[in-house]
């Protein structure tokens, strides 16, 4: 839908770090040369580095052009230069949130910015409820006449239920839950966001988009690179917490859905919620059947000899955190009984690939007893994600020649192909629909529960599992035995992107 691009200032919490460097200014950027920002915009940075507005600019000046995803136009880099500001201050420190207004108050006067602000905390989530609260005090998330206040939070949001809704609580005392908007990069993909048209918007598809006609679902996201200097953070989270409950529930969520009633933002996501809701609950005897952890040892990845990770910096040499994880899991609706959702993730994997394979019913074989053919491949619907974005859709044919003999092949669709090749960091569409007030791609205070609630019990058994009981898996394989077992048990095999 075309949307509306209103006068907006973005507050960048955190300006000096990473995030906002690698993608959230080469996106505006990308945005403006798009023409999708008004003229009326700014960002305001704030961050502890000692640093003023022209140096900000100068650091983003050179930063940009080895972050921006083509050339970068030097009159257009100077459009958006311009709209920089930066404030250094401490984010525990009222009197950073006093600059922070007087500033705002200042670039509405000269920028034309009525007032409307994004607050995006690209910070440490020790500080999210800290500064949101700040922020209240202040009277900066206060909606006033026509002005909006939203606020951006980057994950991870809670890192267990307890926690999630201890956060949840914090911020509704400042701001209500239509000003929350809590991002999720892989929801900026074009081909996440083509799933709901994929499905909906093609007659051919949804009739046997259930339990009739689909074997199983499989969703991997696969990387191949190890944990890199976040040691430290993924010691704390390990491949569940940081992939599953977000991304990875995120994509069932879109796969198993509904059709909502609208594209309204809340009519797609109460659908969404309600896959969440169906998923069944695992018991401690389940989570031992139904759930694989992993963790790589050295290997060999394009060539190359890597580290084991309890070799990598700021990981415990006794470490049991899983850097791979596999699950089984089943959604309790009439549309999705007795079909398995399998999940698998990991570090280290041979290559980095996201993709979702719906793998459907064999056709009956008595047409063919009489023939050469031995089997029938299952019809494959695969959605790749990252990085080759695109979707393929495999069936069997005829084998040119006198005898019947069964080959087969792939429709293969690929975004570059056929729209060109789109410069994206994957943030754009999600800052565009922060500023519009678009908050359909955002994961709602119940969402992120209910993601927590199905993670819980495997969190509880795992914990309270030896250490020497997660199994290790060789850097460039696709993890340990046990997740392929997890598979064959039930007759079935994963599908490795190729």
């Amino acid at each position: 839908m075309e949307q509306q691009r209103p006068p907006s200032v973005l507050v960048v919490f955190g300006a000096d770090g990473d995030l906002t460097k690698r993608k959230l200014i080469p996106s505006l950027y990308n945005l403006a040369s798009s023409q999708l920002l008004p003229q009326e915009f700014a960002v305001v940075g704030l961050a502890r580095t000692p640093m003023s507005s022209a140096d900000f600019r100068d650091k983003l000046g050179r930063e940009i052009h080895e972050y921006a995803t083509g050339p970068v136009d030097p009159a257009l880099w100077d459009w958006l230069a311009q709209r920089l500001y930066y404030i250094s201050g401490d984010f525990r420190d009222s009197h950073a949130y006093q600059q922070l207004q007087d500033l705002l108050a200042q670039v509405d006067k000269s920028r034309g910015t009525c007032s409307n602000y994004l607050f995006y905390l690209a910070t440490a989530p020790s500080f999210f409820s800290e500064i949101v609260r700040q922020l209240g005090v202040k009277g900066l998330t206060l909606q006033t006449g026509s002005s909006w206040r939203r606020v951006v939070i980057e994950k991870p949001f809670g890192h267990d239920l307890a926690s999630a809704r201890a956060l949840n609580h914090e911020l509704r005392q400042v701001l209500d839950e239509s000003q929350i908007y809590r991002i999720d990069h892989y929801l900026g993909k074009e081909t996440v966001q083509n799933i709901l048209v994929f499905r909906f918007a093609n007659g051919i598809f949804e009739p046997v988009w259930d339990r009739r006609y689909i074997d199983h679902v499989q969703i991997t996201a696969a990387e191949s690179i190890g944990v890199e200097h976040r040691g430290s953070y993924y010691e704390e989270a390990g491949a569940l917490r940081d992939m599953v409950p977000n991304h990875m529930l995120q994509l069932v969520s879109f796969v198993a859905m509904e059709p909502p009633s609208s594209f309204d933002a809340n009519a797609v996501r109460d659908e969404k919620a309600k896959v969440l809701r169906a998923i069944q609950p695992l018991n401690q005897i389940e989570v031992l059947r139904s759930t694989v952890a992993g963790q790589y040892a050295e290997g060999t990845i394009a060539g190359q000899r890597v580290p084991a990770y309890r070799s990598e910096p700021n990981v415990s040499p006794e470490s049991k955190t899983a850097t791979f994880v596999a699950l089984k899991l089943f959604i309790e609706s009439w549309r999705w009984a007795e079909v398995p959702f399998y999940l698998r993730t990991g570090k280290r994997l041979p290559k980095r690939a996201t993709e979702i394979a719906v793998q459907f019913k064999r056709p009956p074989f008595l047409l063919f007893r009489k023939t050469p053919v031995d089997q029938l491949e299952p019809n494959l619907l695969v959605i790749r994600i990252q990085p080759d974005e695109g979707i393929s859709l495999r069936f069997d044919a005829k084998i040119p020649g006198p005898t019947v003999r069964v080959g087969t092949v792939d429709m293969d669709f690929q975004y570059t192909k056929y729209f060109g090749h789109t410069t994206s960091t994957g943030y754009e569409t999600l800052l565009h629909d922060c500023l519009a007030g678009d908050a359909t791609l955002f994961r709602r205070a119940d969402s992120v529960e209910l993601s927590w609630k199905v993670m819980d019990p495997i969190l509880d058994v795992w914990k309270a599992l030896p250490s020497g009981s997660v199994p290790k898996y060789a850097a460039g394989t696709w993890g340990p035995q046990e997740a392929d077992e997890l598979l064959q048990r039930d007759g079935r095999q994963w599908r490795n992107p190729s």
